[in-house]
């Protein structure tokens, strides 16, 4: 049933490769525990032991809050297609925000987003699988674009603008570090 290994496989690293979604949690010692969906092409594997994943613009910004607290990341990968199974990263991560000189090397990753707003960066520690046998099956019709349009629309000034008034502080008040420049956006723990 389920495994621990202190990397991720080749085995593991092509699962990762053919799921359309991803889920992310993260928590602080207090407060609201965070959990999100993630879709699109925003997943990269660096190594075996370093992911980055790239964070759109939306209506709250838990994850940048947690990690500059408290730097635990859980990320969660479950076939909806095919065999059954369920990955797990935990790890220690960081947010890459633009304004930090990190940020071309990163969002370079990925395709052009108009509504990137961080890129995330993980060590991972540990990949657990699981059997994932009572996952339910979907099938993938294709990515929403919604977010994308919304986002073109707003422009640059229209995104920073948003961002200020909805992603500087997280629901329970945490600062996101997203207005900040390179070193007061980091996390307390550096990732090498």
């Amino acid at each position: 049933m389920g495994q621990q290994f202190p990397s991720l496989t080749e085995a593991h690293i092509e699962f990762i490769a053919s799921q359309k979604m991803f889920f992310v949690a993260t928590a602080t010692e207090s407060g609201r525990v965070n959990l999100s969906p993630k879709g699109g092409d925003g997943f990269r594997v660096l190594d075996p032991n370093r992911v980055a994943w790239q964070n759109l613009t939306g209506s709250g910004n838990e994850s940048a809050a947690h990690v500059r607290i408290h730097p635990r990341m859980t990320l969660m990968f479950c076939a909806f297609e095919g065999s059954p199974l369920i990955l797990r990263l935990y790890g220690i991560a960081r947010a890459i925000h633009r304004n930090d000189s990190e940020w071309p090397q990163f969002v370079g990753h990925f395709p052009p987003n108009p509504g990137a707003r961080q890129v995330f960066e993980m060590l991972v520690e540990q990949v657990q699988t699981s059997c994932g046998m009572s996952v339910p099956l979907f099938a993938y019709q294709g990515d929403r674009i919604l977010l994308d349009q919304w986002a073109a629309n707003k422009g640059e000034a229209g995104l920073r603008e948003y961002w200020a008034k909805k992603n500087v502080r997280s629901i329970d008040g945490f600062e996101t570090g997203i207005e900040e420049g390179n070193l007061a956006s980091r996390s307390s723990v550096e990732i090498d």
